[in-house]
């Protein structure tokens, strides 16, 4: 019989039990049930990729003025990330939105990301999304086998399944006031993934899971688990 529950995703890791994007909350977010975690990734002043969801320090420091040896010892660098996401799935969310001090249209991170997983003997495991269309699109044209979701919070439901199925997407990643049963239908119509962000509340994550969801994002994946199960 095929497993049909939601795919459990810890939202920067286990975000609630640790701190945020560090390599404690990926290693906690399995051991608290989570079957895959979602991660940031930016870039430094010398070429590194990080963990990092905003664009500088509590400090206010930006991290792209920053050298790698410049940051707290609590940022982890990708690698290290995705060891410490040892036997859970990754998406990896690269930051690359317009407005952001770290844009980059040379795209540096995604290449970045793209070498990792072609060295990674954990290839299938990963998933890469982006709110940045082309960003997702240059990693799609580069490595045709690595798993893209188009990440949307700007747009409406329909608007975003529709341009990740012209842009060859398999994945959407919908905030969670976007998505209602006729958006999962659609998109699963349409051969697409859905993996709903970000979901704490018990009664929304059931109600996720009876529509067919393929993935809720949280950050409580003990939480998320007891429900899916």
């Amino acid at each position: 019989m095929t497993d049909t529950r939601p795919l459990i995703i810890a939202h920067r890791g286990a975000s609630t039990a640790y701190p945020e994007n560090t390599v404690a909350a990926f290693r906690g977010a399995r051991a608290l049930g989570a079957d895959a975690v979602e991660l940031d990734a930016r870039r430094t002043a010398d070429g590194h990729v990080i963990v990092h969801h905003d664009a500088a320090l509590a400090d206010g420091r930006v991290i792209v003025e920053l050298t790698a040896a410049d940051l707290p010892s609590s940022v982890a660098s990708l690698a290290e990330a995705v060891d410490a996401s040892a036997g859970m799935a990754v998406n990896i969310e690269i930051k690359n939105w317009p407005d952001d001090p770290d844009f980059d249209p040379t795209e540096s991170v995604a290449d970045a990301v793209l070498a990792l997983a072609a060295a990674s003997d954990r290839h299938d495991e990963l998933l890469v999304s982006c709110f940045h269309l082309p960003t997702i699109d240059h990693v799609r044209a580069a490595d045709p086998t690595l798993e893209t979701a188009f990440l949307h919070a700007h747009i409406d439901g329909p608007t975003a399944l529709a341009l990740a199925v012209e842009h060859g997407h398999h994945v959407l990643h919908p905030w969670d006031p976007y998505v209602d049963a006729e958006l999962v239908d659609a998109a699963h119509a349409a051969g697409v993934r859905l993996n709903v962000w970000t979901v704490d509340d018990p009664q929304r994550m059931a109600q996720l899971a009876a529509w067919g969801v393929d993935g809720i994002v949280t950050n409580v994946p003990d939480v998320g688990r007891s429900v899916v199960d």
